[in-house]
């Protein structure tokens, strides 16, 4: 999240699906093919693993200053790019 002239301006979904794209190393696909509401993990969504998910989560804590701490709510908040964000920038809110 950056500051503008005292404006916080939120993370956004294009803003999340760089950083998985180039950290996980998906060079063979583009921004505009993962949809907001597409499933992260799984055959019907991204295809993204268990040892993905490690990574992102240490994308998050590196890219976005986001640690997640209840492991119970994790498949929800890693479920879509859109879930994701949502609690990337209410994380952030908190912790201001």
């Amino acid at each position: 999240m950056k500051k503008v002239y005292g404006v916080k301006i939120l993370v956004t979904t294009n803003d999340l699906k760089e950083k998985i794209i180039d950290g996980l190393g998906l060079e063979d696909i583009e921004l505009d093919e993962i949809e907001d509401d597409m499933a992260l993990f799984g055959e019907d969504g991204l295809g993204l693993d268990s040892v993905d998910a490690i990574e992102l989560t240490l994308i998050l804590e590196k890219e976005f200053g986001v640690k997640v701490t209840n492991m119970e709510e994790s498949s929800s908040i890693f479920a879509t790019p859109n879930t994701l964000v949502t609690y990337i920038n209410e994380y952030k809110e908190s912790s201001k």
